[in-house]
């Protein structure tokens, strides 16, 4: 059974910085995919994101700001985020993948069929 669990989430103030984490477990792959999205349901919008060779990509809304990483021995998939702005408040969900499909922007809600159940970040200003 796969499980992805947030923590980190918290009140800061803007131009502060926060560190989410995401411990996971279950994933049958050596070096799964990775995500890091904002907001609910549709609304959900790619952050950051990992591939099985380590390659990120960023949204235009928080590159030079947010940073993934993960430590594969840990199981534990980070997300540093600096420069904070109070319209980066939201729930923040990470998201998982072992199959990853062409055509598919890896920044795509669409791209991860394993979620967490998110954590609360609050930017005030």
């Amino acid at each position: 059974q796969v499980q992805l669990v947030e923590s980190g989430g918290g009140s800061v103030q803007a131009g502060g910085s926060l560190r989410l984490s995401c411990v996971f477990s279950g994933l049958d792959e050596e070096a799964p995919a990775f995500a890091w999205f904002r907001g609910e349901g549709k609304q959900r919008e790619g952050l950051v994101a990992i591939d099985k060779r380590g390659l990120t990509r960023s949204a235009s809304s928080v590159a030079g700001r947010f940073f993934i990483s993960r430590d594969l021995a840990k199981n534990i998939l980070y997300l540093d985020m600096n420069t904070l702005k109070p319209d980066d408040t939201g729930v923040y969900f990470c998201a998982a993948t072992t199959d990853i499909k062409t055509g598919i922007s890896p920044l795509s809600r669409l791209t991860y069929p394993y979620w967490g159940q998110g954590t609360k970040v609050t930017v005030s200003s």
